[in-house]
């Protein structure tokens, strides 16, 4: 079995001895059934992981951080996924996937055509439920370094503030190309019923450009995670050397 993971972002110091977070302590002690002195990998999402050992008491089990090491899984191509707000589960699925992925920031944005709203509570409640998924799967895919999840902002708005190159998904669109230097790249993926045609326009005024992944109609969350991994394959972790390298 490979050594279990757990998010600790108190994680600090060598030879500190931490509290496990509940739903942490329940997976390792109740699901996994670790006996204290196993081994466990701890890290606090700034980058690098903490060897360390379970302790503590069945009621209150801790991690004892040992030795302190800098390993990295981030990959060279630095990606900000746009995603237009979805419903429920499948906006769950794509912020697990493109964290898998490699995201390093995920920015959900308001649509026109998005089915779900959301008032300022319910998207601050749903952010934070995003970023414990987004941890999750970092433990899960050996990611270091937490992506950041913006908050919920419309489409118009982000552009104004973040606008810049990216590419805009759009079934009219050229084929994928990416020369952006040192800049992140963005994607910019609509809802379920897919942006609109004033969106578009207003993407590529502010500097994205109109790109389709294939000739086949996606769902949104379908859209998102093969974005990403394309981009990953050609311009990330894997390149392939047939495009513009960045």
């Amino acid at each position: 079995m490979r050594t279990p993971r757990v998010y600790l972002p108190d994680a600090q110091q060598a030879g500190s001895e931490l509290p496990l977070p509940g739903e942490a302590a329940r997976h390792l002690t109740k699901v996994l059934r670790l006996e204290p002195g196993h081994p466990v990998v701890a890290f606090n999402g700034h980058g690098g992981e903490f060897a360390g050992r379970l302790g503590g008491t069945a009621k209150q089990p801790t991690v004892t951080l040992e030795s302190f090491h800098t390993h990295e899984r981030e990959s060279p191509l630095a990606t900000e996924l746009w995603a237009g707000l979805s419903k429920g589960e499948k906006f769950d699925w794509v912020v697990q996937k493109a964290t898998e992925l490699g995201a390093s920031v995920i920015r959900p944005v308001a649509t026109g055509r998005s089915v779900r709203r959301l008032d300022a509570a319910k998207a601050a409640k749903n952010r934070d439920r995003w970023m414990r998924i987004a941890a999750s799967a970092c433990e899960q895919c050996g990611r270091n370094r937490l992506p950041a999840i913006a908050p919920v902002a419309a489409l118009d708005a982000a552009l104004a503030e973040q606008g810049g190159p990216g590419l805009v998904l759009d079934e009219t669109g050229a084929p994928p190309t990416h020369a952006a230097g040192d800049a992140p790249l963005r994607l910019l993926v609509g809802p379920e019923g897919g942006l609109t045609p004033e969106e578009i326009a207003a993407a590529e005024a502010a500097g994205f450009t109109r790109t389709a992944l294939g000739p086949r109609t996606l769902r949104t969350e379908t859209a998102a995670v093969a974005a990403l991994a394309w981009a990953q394959t050609v311009w990330g972790d894997f390149p392939v050397g047939t495009a513009d390298t960045p």
